[in-house]
């Protein structure tokens, strides 16, 4: 099973959300490290977070999306780079290189993916599915605490070294059920360093989950207009995909 497979956007529409969540845990700020093994009062994590979270305007970033379906033992990677810029209605674009290239943009509460091997243009309407789209908004969201504690049950679990760095490991579960249907559980590897994610892994309801990594982050960069739209070839086909 690949990552953004245009039909799965459609049959399991929380991965096609999910990216923007989360993209929006990619802060960034001056910030005191916390390292020590003793176990963490939440506010040590999630404070330094919501402080580094209100400087971010534009997000940009090497990624590494990793499915794994267990029933068959089945991983497929797919690498590429993401873009975020922040706004009222944050705008994402997400290009795939490999193994086979594609473009995904979202803007406000729609989709468009676009596959050049085919030079088409699949558009997804997500109106109907805003709450969950907001449930992803939250995490890390910055200020945003006292929602995210409303939406999801927060755990710490433990420091992990990862590549290096020393991060802190928490377990987010959505507390709507129609979020936890989908998705069981989060678990995010916080540098206390940078406050920054190293890593995520999303947990689906039948045992598949998601490994996202991002690497050589830069944000606030300036992000022209035309960042956050597809160039397709000419003569590209739009397709309704719901």
């Amino acid at each position: 099973m690949v990552v953004l497979d245009p039909m799965k956007l459609a049959r399991q529409p929380w991965q096609s959300v999910l990216f923007i969540g989360i993209i929006i845990l990619m802060t960034t700020g001056s910030l005191p490290a916390r390292k020590h093994k003793t176990p963490a009062d939440l506010s040590e994590i999630l404070d330094p977070m919501n402080e580094a979270a209100k400087y971010v305007k534009t997000v940009s970033a090497n990624l590494e999306y990793t499915k794994v379906t267990v029933l068959v033992d089945d991983k497929s990677t797919e690498t590429g780079q993401i873009f975020y810029r922040k706004g009222k209605n944050p705008e994402v674009r997400i290009d795939i290189q490999k193994p086979d290239q594609k473009a995904i943009l979202f803007k406000k509460n729609q989709a468009e993916v676009y596959l050049p091997k085919i030079n088409q243009i699949q558009q997804f309407d997500l109106q109907q599915k805003s709450e969950l789209i907001q449930q992803f908004f939250l995490l890390g969201f910055g200020s945003e605490t006292s929602e995210l504690r409303k939406s999801y049950n927060i755990k710490y679990l433990k420091e992990e070294d990862i590549d290096g760095d020393a991060t802190a490991v928490l377990e987010l579960s959505p507390r709507a059920k129609s979020v936890a249907s989908q998705l069981v559980k989060i678990q995010l590897w916080v540098s206390e360093d940078s406050w920054l994610p190293v890593q995520q892994k999303f947990f689906e309801s039948g045992g598949d989950y998601l490994i996202a990594r991002y690497s050589s982050m830069k944000v606030n960069r300036p992000l022209p207009n035309s960042t956050f739209e597809l160039r397709p070839a000419s003569g590209a086909k739009r397709v309704k995909m719901n």
